[in-house]
């Protein structure tokens, strides 16, 4: 599938509508009847998101961005599971995004969570689980614990996309695929593209 924008473009334009939305000068979302109509036969986003589940780190509305633009793939602490790859595996192969950006963000609670020690019931165990080589990761680092746990977070989870066996890593080798790691500031709007 032919990609809607490169993956350079993409980055751009997720900084340029992060920079409108920052400013208070958002131009989306088009939510009118013609612009749902006139995606009800395909979308053709430019770009996927794995993002966190909170309620507070929306990615369309960071990056101003209307429907149909972002694939958007939610789940507390941005952490990869085989729906979520499998989510993204889709947006790569099947509708040429050639960008997918792990979006976590300031405070994030999953993390908190993590470097908490959570000991509790229930299913969030697996997310906690899956965070805590990125706090072992962070636990020499100088600076405040959690931004840092944060951050490791992020970054591993682009490295285990990256290798994503066989769609997203192949097309990472082929240069089809940039995974990037970013971080959504609560307090300002602003998002970090820190490795791009």
């Amino acid at each position: 599938m032919r990609p809607v924008i490169s993956a350079d473009e993409a980055i751009q334009r997720l900084k340029d509508g992060n920079a409108r939305y920052v400013r208070g000068e958002s131009l989306h979302p088009h939510t009118a009847p013609e612009t749902r109509r006139s995606l009800v036969d395909g979308q053709k986003p430019f770009a996927a998101i794995l993002g966190c589940a909170d309620s507070r780190a929306v990615p369309e509305l960071a990056f101003d961005t209307s429907i149909g633009e972002l694939f958007v793939v939610r789940v507390a602490g941005n952490v990869t599971n085989p729906e979520n790859n499998g989510s993204l595996e889709y947006a790569v192969e099947h509708l040429g995004v050639q960008l997918i950006v792990v979006l976590g963000h300031q405070s994030c609670g999953a993390v908190t969570a993590a470097v908490q020690g959570y000991d509790g019931p229930g299913d969030i165990h697996s997310i906690v689980d899956a965070i805590q080589p990125a706090i072992e990761e962070a636990k020499d680092l100088d600076g405040d614990p959690l931004e840092n746990a944060i951050r490791c977070n992020i970054k591993r989870v682009v490295h285990l996309l990256e290798q994503q066996e066989p769609i997203l890593s192949k097309a990472v080798q082929e240069n089809q695929l940039r995974v990037i790691p970013a971080c959504y500031q609560l307090d300002t709007g602003g998002v970090d593209f820190f490795g791009s």
